[in-house]
C-alpha cells in the first residue's frame, strides 16, 4: 500500500513535516514526537460523567438524610413514614444488587458467565452468621456458650473452624479471605486450563451444589437445614432496634456506591480494557504477549469477595442464613438480575437486581404461586426480546432521539 499516492500529495507531506521541524515552530520536541508517532489509542474514559456525578450526590443526599427521618423522625401516622419493614427489604435488595454489581465484573467484562456465585454470597453470610450466633451469648433457649443448634444436637464443644468467631474483626477477615481463597483455588485451575464457555457455568453451578450438600449436613456445624437464625445483637447493639436496622441501612449503601465507583474505576483503567479484550478476543490478546490467567484470577477473586460483603450485610438485615441462600438456582436468579439490566454496564445489574427482586417481593405477597412462572418468562423473554437489558433500551432510545 502506497502511503503517498501523488506528487501533490508527497509535497504536502514534505510541508507538513518541514513546518514542525522550523525552529520557528512553538511545538516541543516531545510534542513533535507525539505528535508523528500517535498510535491513536483512544483516552481513557471519565469515571463518571459530571451528570453522573451530579445524580449521585443528590441520591447520596437522599438516601442518607432523606431515609433516617422518613424512617426515625417522622410519626408513623405520615403517609410518609418509612415502616421497618420497608427499610429491610431496601437493604436486602442492595445486598443483591452488591452481587449483582460482582457477577456484572466476571460476566459483563470477563465474558465469564459464572452460576455458582451464590456460594460466595452465603459464605460470606455464614461467616457473619457465625459472629452473630456467637454474640448470643447465654441469652439463647439453653443458655449455653455453644450455639443452641449445638446443643440440640449434642455437641459439647466448638469446632476449631469455629475459635475466634467471636470477635468481631475475626469474623470480618473471614468474610473477605474464604470467598477469596476458594475462588482463587477454583478460578487458578480452571483458567489455567483454559476452561471457558458453557463448560465452566456447568462447573460453577456444581461447585456451589456440593457445597450446598455439604451444608445441609448436621455433623458440618453449620446448623443443618436450618442455619443460623434468631440472632439477638450485634457489637452490643439490639439487632432488632430501629437505630441498629437504620445503621446497617447506611453502611450497606455505602457499601454499593463505593462498590460501584470502584468497579468503574477499574474497567476504565487499562486493566479493564485487557480485561474487555479477554472476553472479546482472549486468544489474539495472547498472541499479543499477554497471559489472561493473572487478569481473569484478579477479576473473578474481586468478584468473589464482593458476594462475601454483600452476604455479610444480607444476614444480620434478613435474620438468617441457611444452604438455600447458595443453591444454584440463587446464583442463576443474579444472573438474571444482570441481563435483565444489561450485563458490561455496572449500572444495569444494579437496576436489574432492584427489578426482579422488587418484582419478586410483590408476586410472592400477592400471587406467590406464579412467581415461579414469571422468572421463567423472564428468562426466556429477556434474550430475546431485551438482548442489551433495560439500560441498553434506555441507550438505544436516547440515541434515537438525539
Amino acid at each position: 500500500m502506497n502511503i503517498v499516492t501523488s506528487t501533490a500529495d508527497g509535497a504536502a507531506l514534505d510541508a507538513g513535516v518541514a513546518e514542525l521541524t522550523t525552529p520557528s515552530t512553538t511545538l516541543a520536541p516531545a510534542a513533535t514526537a507525539a505528535t508523528i508517532f500517535s498510535l491513536g489509542l483512544p483516552a481513557r474514559p471519565a469515571l463518571l460523567s459530571k451528570p453522573a456525578w451530579g445524580a449521585l450526590v443528590v441520591l447520596i443526599l437522599l438516601v442518607g438524610i432523606g431515609v433516617p427521618l422518613a424512617s426515625l423522625v417522622i410519626p408513623e401516622s405520615s403517609a410518609f413514614h418509612l415502616s421497618a419493614y420497608a427499610v429491610t427489604l431496601g437493604g436486602k435488595l442492595m445486598c443483591y444488587a452488591i452481587a449483582a454489581l460482582a457477577l456484572d465484573l466476571v460476566w459483563g467484562y470477563c465474558g465469564v458467565l459464572s452460576l455458582g456465585h451464590g456460594l460466595f454470597f452465603a459464605l460470606g453470610g455464614y461467616a457473619m452468621g457465625m459472629y452473630l450466633m456467637r454474640e448470643i451469648g447465654h441469652q439463647g433457649k439453653y443458655g449455653s456458650d455453644l450455639p443452641d443448634f449445638m446443643v440440640f444436637l449434642d455437641w459439647h464443644k466448638l469446632p476449631w473452624y469455629w475459635q475466634g468467631t467471636q470477635h468481631f474483626a475475626y469474623a470480618m477477615l473471614l468474610v473477605l479471605l474464604v470467598p477469596a481463597v476458594i475462588a482463587w483455588v477454583f478460578g487458578y485451575f480452571t483458567f489455567r486450563s483454559r476452561v471457558k464457555g458453557v463448560y465452566l457455568s456447568i462447573m460453577t453451578q456444581a461447585l456451589t451444589y456440593a457445597a450446598t450438600l455439604l451444608f445441609f449436613r448436621n455433623e458440618t456445624g453449620f446448623g443443618g437445614n436450618n442455619g443460623f437464625t434468631d440472632f439477638k445483637q450485634i457489637l452490643g447493639f439490639p439487632i432488632t432496634h430501629p437505630g441498629t436496622r437504620m445503621v446497617l441501612f447506611l453502611i450497606t449503601f455505602a457499601v454499593l456506591v463505593l462498590a460501584f465507583i470502584g468497579a468503574r474505576a477499574i474497567v476504565t483503567s487499562k486493566l479493564g480494557r485487557v480485561v474487555t479484550a479477554i472476553r472479546d478476543g482472549e486468544s489474539r490478546l495472547m498472541f499479543l504477549g499477554y497471559s489472561p490467567l493473572a487478569y481473569k484470577l484478579f477479576i473473578w477473586t474481586l468478584s468473589a469477595v464482593l458476594c462475601g460483603i454483600a452476604g455479610a450485610l444480607y444476614v444480620p438485615q434478613v435474620g438468617i442464613i441457611n444452604p438455600s441462600e447458595m443453591s444454584p438456582g440463587n446464583s442463576i436468579e443474579m444472573a438474571i438480575w444482570v441481563a435483565v439490566g444489561g450485563r458490561g454496564t455496572l449500572i444495569g445489574p444494579i437496576i436489574g437486581a432492584f427489578a426482579v427482586n422488587g418484582a419478586k417481593s410483590i408476586f410472592t405477597d400477592y400471587f406467590p404461586e406464579y412467581w415461579l412462572f414469571c422468572l421463567g418468562a423472564i428468562f426466556v423473554l429477556v434474550p430475546l426480546l431485551l438482548p442489551r437489558g433495560i439500560i441498553g433500551l434506555v441507550m438505544k432510545r436516547h440515541g434515537s432521539r438525539s
